[in-house]
């Protein structure tokens, strides 16, 4: 453990949800749903004003539009997700030369490696920095935590949420640490967790009361000894600024389970050119390959086949992937299927003993190879928009001759609704157009921050998420146009319910989130007992610093009557503060 905290933990509040928000002023400030749009797809990110209906990543598309039905569903841009989080990083890297992105929106940093004083008050003042400088070149919010080990950092991040810092002092791990539930430590899964609940342990308190000993016998030992030191507080990981894919693998989940042979066969073709693609595009090379196959009543079934070398030719990957499928049954139906490469190298070595396909072969399979699947967060669906121009996928950009860059609202019956507005307008009007206008084309993202012409900002007062520089304060929503038709269902054309106050939710403050902590040091003057934990209530934390403007809201209400300072969960949950952790410095300016 370090005696400073001065490794930063930095995680991007809502990505996707907020890039789009970002981008469409028409949506700031109503629940966005962000995922594959399809039957079985699956939500990828919703932002805070859909999370209050319980909407969370992961989720089944189909269970959060009966939760949220009112919301925006949009298809991904992954190209806009991935600008924005090159800037992210870049910044990163301006201060150390050593960070580790785990994903497009989060990453460790060692700070100490940047030559920052291993000081509280040194690091602190980076994090706000950091904080200050991702909304003048994004335009979106991070929180950041800080802390003398990697496990503590991503924690004190999860407890900033949304929009804040968290810093922990070393030595204050175990107050901090042990009223939190066992699934917080990493590497404690469902199963791990039920088998510690059995034996009658639910926090880390009771984790590291257990003893090394006890874990190891439930756990085994490499499991059950680090499990101990994690509950201990002990994390010794190195921040690593290289880390190695150790493979590369795509896999769809299909709208209607496939029962025919041939299109099962073509699927993994086209699932395996996808593959190989990606591995190309990283500059690797694999030795063996992985078929997935999800049948219809969710048994799941792996085969894999190691090559003589390397490769990363296409022929030879689909045989392999031919050969895997034969020894697999799928006449009761398949509901996903996956093609992967494992073992990956720098260099490739020819197969000289593979059994390429036919040239006639390879045509036919790509002939027959029709996308028709969902991705199970969308992706898959975003890459068919592109490859398809005319499949108008809610969310995606459209430039029209005559009205200028939009995004498509719905379609459907034939019919595309597109909304045309820039990141730096007002809501903007809605029009339809025939699914085969010649006058309408796919667009490119437009960038969040900073106009065409002018540079200015793309966070203006009617954006949920902006703060005034001078006040330190969220901006009331003002002037924001309901969606016309909730993105998503095709051919919807009628105004969401509720996007401008016809009851959404219940009116009034929700329950459950008054009370003052004791302890608690808060500049919030005009704060009533606000929640301030991502999930729930803000418990007892004697020792934690809060500091914020007036304690209002940093996205003001998502939907007509429903007020919150953290809309993250309904308020009155199971707090996911700890009671009393001396030494914890909180803020969120």
């Amino acid at each position: 453990m370090r005696r400073a905290p001065t490794i930063l933990h930095l995680d991007m509040d809502a990505f996707y949800a907020a890039a789009e928000q970002a981008a469409k002023p028409s949506l700031r400030g109503k629940p966005v749903v962000v995922g594959g749009l399809g039957a079985r797809g699956v939500v990828a990110t919703a932002s805070y004003e859909a999370r209050v209906f319980g909407v969370r990543s992961a989720m089944p598309t189909a269970q959060a539009r009966r939760l949220c039905p009112n919301a925006a569903y949009l298809t991904p841009r992954f190209e806009l997700y991935r600008r924005v989080s090159e800037v992210v990083m870049e910044l990163l890297r301006g201060l150390s030369p050593l960070v580790e992105p785990l994903s497009l929106d989060e990453a460790f940093v060692d700070l100490e490696a940047g030559g920052v004083e291993a000081d509280t008050r040194a690091v602190r003042e980076v994090g706000v920095r950091l904080r200050r400088d991702i909304r003048e070149h994004t335009g979106l919010t991070g929180s950041v935590g800080l802390a003398g080990a990697k496990m503590l950092a991503k924690i004190a991040s999860e407890q900033a949420k949304p929009d804040g810092l968290v810093v922990i002092e070393p030595g204050t791990e175990q107050a901090l640490l042990g009223p939190l539930p066992v699934r917080t430590l990493p590497g404690v899964g469902p199963a791990t967790a039920e088998a510690l609940r059995r034996a009658g342990i639910t926090t880390v308190a009771e984790t590291a009361e257990a003893g090394q000993d006890e874990l190891v016998r439930l756990l085994g030992k490499a499991h059950g000894a680090g499990l101990y030191a994690m509950a201990l507080g002990r994390d010794e990981r190195p921040v690593v600024a290289e880390r190695d894919a150790k493979s590369v693998s795509v896999e769809d989940t299909f709208e209607v389970d496939l029962t025919d042979r041939t299109r099962v066969r073509a699927e993994v073709m086209r699932l395996a050119e996808r593959c190989v693609r990606r591995l190309r595009a990283a500059g690797r090379s694999g030795r063996t390959v992985v078929l997935k196959v999800r049948n219809y009543d969710f048994s799941t079934l792996t085969r894999s086949e190691t090559l003589r070398g390397p490769t990363d030719d296409l022929a030879v990957v689909r045989e392999a992937a031919g050969r895997l499928l034969d020894t697999v049954d799928t006449t009761g139906g398949v509901r996903l299927l996956g093609v992967g490469v494992s073992g990956l190298a720098d260099f490739t070595q020819e197969d000289l003993f593979a059994q390429l396909a036919t040239e006639r072969e390879a045509a036919a399979r790509e002939a027959a190879a029709e996308p028709q699947a969902t991705g199970t967060t969308g992706e898959e669906e975003a890459r068919e928009a592109e490859e398809r121009p005319r499949r108008w996928l809610p969310g995606l950009d459209v430039v029209h001759e005559e009205h200028g860059p939009g995004w498509v609202q719905g379609s459907g019956l034939g019919r595309v609704t597109v909304r045309f507005e820039q990141p730096w307008s007002g809501p903007g009007r809605v029009r339809t157009f025939a699914v085969d206008d010649p006058a309408l084309r796919p667009g490119e993202p437009l960038p969040l921050v900073g106009g065409p012409e002018d540079g200015q900002s793309s966070i203006p007062a009617t954006c949920p998420n902006s703060r005034s520089p001078e006040e330190g304060r969220p901006q009331e929503a003002s002037g924001a146009a309901p969606v016309a038709g909730a993105p998503g269902a095709a051919g919807s054309g009628e105004p969401i319910p509720g996007a401008a106050g016809s009851g959404a939710g219940a009116a009034g403050v929700i329950p459950g989130a008054a009370g003052v902590t004791p302890g608690v040091a808060e500049d919030r003057p005009a704060a009533s007992g606000s929640a301030s934990g991502p999930e729930g209530e803000c418990g007892a934390v004697p020792g934690v610093v809060l500091s914020g403007a007036e304690g209002t809201s940093s996205v003001p209400e998502a939907v007509s009557g429903v007020a919150s300072s953290r809309p993250e969960a309904v308020f009155g949950a199971v707090p996911s503060r700890p009671e009393a952790v001396p030494g914890v410095e909180m803020s969120s300016r």
